[in-house]
């Protein structure tokens, strides 16, 4: 949506495309989204690739018969895959069907709002009528799923899956890189100015948090699309971080170090901060997929591995239980 969001302010014409319904193995799921600009630029996906080459030509035939951003353009629902030829031309798997509703972006008031209201970690309901194409923000909760009645669509939109580094040596340098690239937030924490300083230097789109490690964790406050991950190898600083994360609704909560560190961790954390045997169990440590990981990098592949593993569970547990939308 920020990409749309730029789009539309540097005076393109977008158009918002969303996956309303589907049947078979279809290989996005209601809600998945996809911006495509006037000159086929695409951000997003509602298929995969199967299908976004022919939207971005019916988009760009549609702008040379229509002023897109004229007033009377409404939405309007396409479908794919209705016959078995069209979906082995479209290359949907198993024939499988969607149902998109496309519409233009003539006003990005709703936009700005929608994209403020979800970094401030809001659940936020938007509804589009078919008929008028007029837009609605409202409030979400957890657990709402998408709605579609014929007449109006209303998807969710939530908190971005958060990443808070404690430290910020190489190794967070090479995890924070893949997690912006998974489209992660990505906080780092390290109380020690020039390695923290040279972190946000390097790695563009980062946010440093100041203060110490636990009152880092404590600000963020932590919840179901977080993970935080104590790499430091400090324990004075680990440890801080740990100890309040252990303790939150985090999602993933990790520590570097070998499985002997890790022991003695957990004995200091339950011996002297009174953290629980079911608060410790959620530390991943040694963090990480066990992948033999050798050089920073290589360890930073394993780290982010486990995070989308657990997060991926997450997600979809939280569809299937009250309580939860995954994002």
């Amino acid at each position: 949506m920020s990409d749309a969001l730029a789009w539309r302010q540097a005076g393109h014409a977008v158009t918002l495309v969303t996956v309303v319904e589907t049947w078979g193995s279809a290989p996005r799921p209601p809600g998945a989204l996809l911006a495509v600009r006037d000159d086929g630029v695409v951000s997003g996906s509602v298929s995969g690739g199967c299908v976004e080459d022919d939207l971005i030509a019916r988009t760009q035939a549609a702008l040379k018969t229509k002023d897109a951003h004229a007033d009377d353009v409404k939405p309007s629902l396409i479908s794919y895959g209705v016959s078995k030829e069209e979906a082995a031309r479209f290359g949907l798997p198993c024939g499988g069907t969607l149902r998109l509703l496309q519409e233009p972006l003539r006003d990005d008031g709703w936009l700005v709002e929608l994209l403020a209201r979800t970094a401030a970690q809001q659940l936020v309901a938007r509804s589009v009528t078919l008929a008028s194409g007029a837009v609605q923000l409202g409030s979400a909760v957890r657990g709402q799923a998408l709605q579609f009645d014929g007449v109006t669509l209303t998807t969710v939109f939530g908190p971005n899956w958060r990443l808070l580094l404690i430290g910020a040596g190489q190794l967070s340098q090479a995890v924070a890189q893949m997690a912006l690239m998974l489209d992660f937030e990505v906080l780092v924490c390290d109380p020690r100015e020039e390695y923290a300083a040279t972190l946000v230097a390097s790695v563009p789109g980062i946010r440093r948090v100041e203060g110490m490690p636990d009152d880092a964790v404590l600000e963020l406050r932590p919840d179901v699309h977080t993970a935080i991950v104590a790499l430091t190898h400090d324990p004075k600083l680990d440890d801080l971080a740990l100890l309040e994360a252990l303790q939150s609704d985090a999602f993933y909560v990790g520590a570097l170090g070998s499985r002997r560190n890790q022991a003695a961790r957990k004995q200091r954390l339950a011996q002297h901060f009174d953290l629980s045997a079911e608060q410790l169990v959620r530390l991943h440590g040694p963090v990480g997929l066990a992948l033999g990981a050798k050089t920073p990098a290589e360890i930073a592949v394993a780290i982010v591995a486990e995070i989308i593993q657990v997060k991926n569970l997450v997600a979809g547990a939280l569809t299937t239980t009250p309580g939860g939308v995954p994002h």
